[in-house]
């Protein structure tokens, strides 16, 4: 089992898939990022590490926290599935209008993440349709074969301000 990776803060590690340089220093955004192992058990991991700094950051509104699961859920496993990453990183950033949850993996799948429509039979291959109905946006950003792929997908902050969707 692999034991629970570090939440690590944006000074740490910096923004995923935007470099530092591009930053505004002003920017009000607090990230945390978290390292995981290619395997399916890294699913729920990532899950109970993001619920654990919901907690940290007030977030009290279940639907918005399982709607970050839900795209967070999605993205981890279309890494671990897709590609043959040895390590999977993911971000966590909140800005007083949006949640940012961004997956890296190391980009070695074939080809880009796109949602595809399946038949009512088959059971894969919907998690990005998902990701598209519950986020208010989300993009994929490619790097290059073996060099990063970034996918993330953000949820809008909702008037109470302690939720999203």
């Amino acid at each position: 089992m692999t034991p629970p990776a570090p939440l690590v803060t944006e000074a740490a590690e910096g923004r995923l898939g935007v470099p530092a340089e591009a930053r505004p220093e002003d920017a009000a955004e607090v990230c945390v990022s978290f390292v995981l192992a290619p395997h399916p058990g890294s699913v729920a991991q990532a899950r109970r590490l993001m619920r654990a700094q919901f907690g940290v950051w007030a977030v009290r509104d279940e639907d918005a926290c399982d709607a970050a699961a839900l795209i967070l859920s999605e993205l981890v496993t279309n890494a671990v599935v897709h590609t043959a990453s040895r390590r999977i990183i993911c971000e966590l950033c909140a800005e007083s209008e949006k949640l940012r949850i961004t997956v890296r993996d190391e980009g070695c799948g074939s080809g880009i993440p796109r949602p595809a429509h399946r038949g009512m039979d088959e059971e894969h291959g919907r998690g990005l349709l998902l990701v598209d109905a519950v986020s208010s946006a989300w993009g994929v950003h490619d790097a290059g074969p073996g060099s990063g792929r970034t996918v993330w997908a953000e949820l809008r902050r909702v008037a109470d301000a302690t939720a999203w969707a």
